[in-house]
């Protein structure tokens, strides 16, 4: 088989989808950690469960929804418990699941985090494209978690 080497324009678009992959998760998590004391996985958990039913997930559903391993997300929920923004408890309706919801106080943080976060995203991504490079944006990066997730099992969270 013989390497389908990339030429210039698809090297150029590879080298800037890599530095926007490599850049953005620091901007993201300094903004956060600036203004919140939160990582952006941490706010990322918050806002999976601020948006789930009665604010609660299993552990197996939001380790899913935040493309975590059960371990990793383990340690992330109890570090939020720690702080009060998160609660662990027996699912009621299986007794070997165990149950994350948010608390009132995790409410009010993902409440008041929110806006900066939202203007982050604005003034180093949305804000930085068209109209028009915005659905560009949108249908590229479906197209790209399609090869990345060809089975849909987590692209299918990423969908609005």
């Amino acid at each position: 088989m013989s390497t389908r080497w990339l030429d210039d324009a698809e090297m150029t678009a590879w080298l800037r989808l890599v530095g926007v992959v490599e850049l953005l998760p620091g901007v993201l998590d300094s903004q956060l950690r600036r203004d919140a004391e939160l990582t952006h996985y941490e706010y990322y958990v918050l806002a999976m469960l601020s948006e789930a039913p009665k604010r609660t997930l299993r552990m197996t559903t939001l380790a899913q929804r935040t493309n975590a391993t059960l371990p990793r997300l383990s340690h992330v929920v109890k570090r939020l418990e720690d702080r009060g923004l998160v609660e662990r408890f027996p699912c009621p309706e299986d007794a070997r699941a165990t149950n994350a919801r948010l608390t009132a106080a995790g409410w009010k943080k993902i409440r008041a985090t929110a806006p900066g976060h939202v203007e982050t995203v604005r003034q180093h991504v949305i804000d930085a494209l068209t109209p028009e490079q915005v659905t560009q944006l949108a249908e590229i990066a479906g197209a790209i978690l399609g090869a990345v997730d060809p089975d849909g099992g987590l692209s299918a969270l990423y969908r609005r």
